[in-house]
């Protein structure tokens, strides 16, 4: 088979080439599968960093409204009013949920934000048990979570770097 001149360019040699591949042979990815485990590691990471902030915010409500949802605590080496607990959890809380966002948004400084947050909250959640097991138990998993998802992230360094 002979190939003739074309007034759009070179042509490829066969039938279909020129439309099915790339000139200089079909584009490569560059991410792998360490880059797209670790995109999907931190939107797991963001939207649990997210949710435990909310969590939270509804927790520190509930401390802040004197509701009768939290156990009468005796004597408690860190006891707090349930109105001290509730001005933490929505600190945290809010700051969490915020962090959580600008995980899911792509900003650098998050990543290392996330993990600090988490590990405050999770010893929060661990300081307020008495007042609240099966809820604190179950933010402070979530907290273990976002750690463990941010801490296993690999650090992105170049030009596609976040």
């Amino acid at each position: 088979m002979t190939s003739h001149p074309s007034p759009h360019g070179p042509t490829q040699g066969e039938i279909g080439t020129a439309w099915s591949a790339p000139p200089g042979g079909p584009r490569r990815s560059t991410a792998t599968a360490r880059d797209s485990f670790a995109s999907g590691g931190t939107v797991f990471a963001g939207v649990l960093l997210l949710c435990g902030g909310l969590l939270a915010v509804v927790q520190a409500v509930t401390a802040l409204a004197d509701d009768d949802v939290y156990a009468s605590v005796g004597s408690y080496v860190y006891e707090l009013s349930l109105t001290g607990w509730g001005a933490i959890h929505l600190t945290l809380g809010v700051l969490a949920a915020a962090t959580g966002t600008a995980l899911l948004r792509g900003a650098a400084w998050a990543r290392f934000a996330g993990i600090l947050l988490a590990a405050l909250s999770l010893v929060a959640q661990w300081l307020f048990l008495p007042y609240g097991p099966p809820w604190s138990v179950t933010v402070m998993a979530i907290d273990v979570f976002v750690i463990w998802s941010l801490a296993m992230l690999p650090e992105r360094t170049g030009p596609g770097a976040p």
